[in-house]
């Protein structure tokens, strides 16, 4: 019981953990400590709940924790985790600066899973899932080809403007580079051109950081584009926009509805996580497209990796594939080459809007409602 007062303070951090620690007390089955990044990316809660469903089907406990988009918020929860006895971290990263905590839990030997963001500057883990997020971006920028029809276009070029997403998270990089490999050669044939800040790649990291979005927020996004549209875009009409995921792709939207030049015919926007929302403006022919990544399986592999790990097991995750040549480098660290697995995703457009509704993706009510 001493030993129990003792971590009280660092338990203090959320009610909720330290109700379950308390029953951790009473049990043997290990404990699986999940660290969510936020809330205010819908799919982020989804994540979380699915992985705790994953990890107690296999007779796990579980726990959650949400970050705010706050490392140091984060990097307590993990700390909580661990000085209950937490055997395994699936660790959903704000930024570089979780790598101090996993060097403790290494330390500590406890494994940790880097879910979905690669936990930079950190040589202190092995095993990273997520999907293929350079060809995330490569199916945006080739779905934004396509409508266009950059490949028959020769003059008068289509005006696009391009957002990144946060500089902090790993995968932004990924997502752009991708759509970049695509978009380049468009522009540099002069049928695409680019109205606002350019980086050809994410190296170009001056303008990359012009068009990124810190923390994914939606009103540095949208504030962002009423910019754009009141400076470097009053004096042309915008056939497309970048958007890295659907949160942003909203928010930009919000801004170019607000402008009349636009009454008629909104820009071709792109997005990714297939959330309800953007779901119905595609199907109302308001967004272009979307990615789904079904984050159900994703949950999946991972406590499937998990379960693998703890057991001693060579893991062998039938969902996902090993990356190997060029893909590695999705796992480089900046301090080692971690062991990736992937999961492809999927462009969603008006036409295939029936595959994360037959993936059960929605809610009952939200299918309806994408079904009428």
């Amino acid at each position: 019981m001493k030993k129990f007062f003792a971590i009280l303070p660092v338990l203090a951090i959320s009610s909720a953990l330290f109700t379950s620690c308390g029953d951790a007390k009473k049990t043997t089955e290990p404990l699986i400590g999940i660290a969510i990044p936020e809330t205010h990316v819908t799919r982020w809660v989804k994540d979380g709940s699915s992985l705790k469903a994953e990890a107690e089907k296999r007779g796990y406990r579980a726990q959650v924790q949400h970050a705010d988009a706050d490392q140091d918020i984060q990097n307590r929860h993990i700390q909580s985790f661990m000085s209950v006895g937490a055997k395994l971290l699936v660790v959903g990263s704000v930024d570089e600066n979780a790598a101090p905590v996993i060097a403790e839990a290494n330390k500590k030997g406890v494994e940790v899973i880097a879910y979905d963001r690669l936990i930079p500057n950190s040589e202190d883990y092995d095993y990273y899932i997520t999907f293929n997020n350079f060809k995330v971006g490569v199916l945006m920028g080739q779905a934004l080809a396509a409508a266009l029809n950059l490949d028959a276009r020769h003059e008068a070029p289509k005006n696009i403007t391009l957002f990144a997403g946060a500089p902090t998270d790993g995968n932004a990089f990924f997502f752009y580079d991708g759509a970049m490999s695509v978009l380049n050669p468009y522009i540099e044939r002069g049928v695409l051109k680019v109205v606002g800040p350019y980086a050809k790649t994410s190296d170009d990291r001056e303008n990359f950081l012009k068009i990124a979005t810190e923390k994914w927020l939606t009103p540095v996004a949208k504030a962002r584009m009423e910019e754009l549209l009141k400076n470097e875009a009053a004096g042309v009409t915008l056939d497309a926009i970048l958007a890295p995921n659907d949160n942003l792709a909203r928010a930009v939207m919000e801004a170019v509805k607000a402008d009349p030049k636009y009454a008629a015919k909104l820009p071709l926007v792109t997005g990714q996580d297939a959330e309800f929302e953007n779901a119905m403006l595609i199907k109302n022919g308001q967004q272009l497209c979307t990615i789904f990544k079904n984050t159900a399986i994703l949950a999946e592999a991972a406590i499937i990796l998990a379960d693998q790990i703890l057991k001693g097991e060579t893991p062998n995750i039938p969902v996902a594939y090993l990356a190997t040549g060029d893909l590695e480098k999705l796992g480089n660290t900046g301090k080692k080459v971690v062991k990736t697995y992937l999961l492809d995703p999927v462009l969603i457009t008006k036409d295939n809007l029936n595959i994360p509704i037959e993936a059960g993706f929605y809610t009952a009510a939200e299918t309806s409602e994408l079904q009428k």
